[in-house]
């Protein structure tokens, strides 16, 4: 998607974002969780969501981890030492609830179960 295409879709359908290319998840943002020291973003596309947990302040390597869960299921996790970025995880969440977890040095974010 081009920039201009991008600047369009914000002026004509507002709240909507398209993923980013350094997120490396596909689709449209439905849920964003800021904390002390990162963010959590979770992308939806059709019947698949997405997920990646990025660092405030990138640069040195930490220890990161984003998580997603679909309920009823094992949670489907990313876990590491990072620079910029943890994930992208993804499962398969057609009409199920869906809970995501990022953490970026000891802190962490929750979105709590939504897409019910």
């Amino acid at each position: 998607m081009t920039a201009a295409a991008a600047v369009a879709l914000a002026l004509v359908v507002p709240g909507a974002h398209p993923a980013s290319a350094a997120s490396g998840c596909p689709g449209h943002e439905v849920r964003s969780v800021g904390f002390a020291t990162g963010r959590l973003q979770v992308y939806r596309t059709g019947q698949y969501v997405c997920a990646v947990t990025l660092a405030k302040k990138p640069g040195a390597r930490r220890q990161m981890s984003v998580q997603l869960q679909v309920r009823g299921g094992r949670p489907v996790a990313d876990s590491g030492r990072f620079t910029r970025l943890a994930g992208p995880v993804r499962v398969r969440a057609a009409n199920r609830c869906v809970r995501a977890v990022g953490a970026v040095s000891g802190k962490k974010g929750a979105s709590g179960w939504f897409l019910c």
